[in-house]
């Protein structure tokens, strides 16, 4: 499988799908824990890939979306952003909605 399928079923295969590196439970950049951990805070559930376990994944995924960095975030197959993204939405108190309106979106 060529690796641009293989993203595009990963971000497919879930509502929410974080590409960081490390898992949330073992970040390791700032920027991915503190993405993963806002996610996590708004108890819905979302899925990640740790871009360090797929060299492929790594070097081609900055292209798959034109997003240069990571974290990257996706809601329903769709890029929202990075991890600063994210914050932001928390902070103005619209992630938890939208991550819930992606997982109802997702199961229907």
């Amino acid at each position: 499988m060529e690796v641009l399928e293989k993203i595009q079923k990963q971000v497919d295969s879930a509502a929410i799908v974080i590409y960081m590196k490390g898992t949330p439970q073992f970040p390791q950049c700032g920027f991915s824990a503190r993405a993963s951990q806002t996610l996590a805070s708004t108890g819905v559930e979302f899925a990640y890939v740790n871009v360090f376990e797929d060299q492929e994944v790594f070097q081609s995924l900055p292209d798959f979306a034109d997003w240069p960095t990571f974290p990257q975030i996706y809601f329903n197959s769709e890029l929202v952003g990075g991890g600063d993204i994210i914050i932001e939405m928390a902070e103005q108190d619209t992630l938890k909605d939208a991550m819930q309106e992606a997982v109802e979106k997702f199961n229907s």
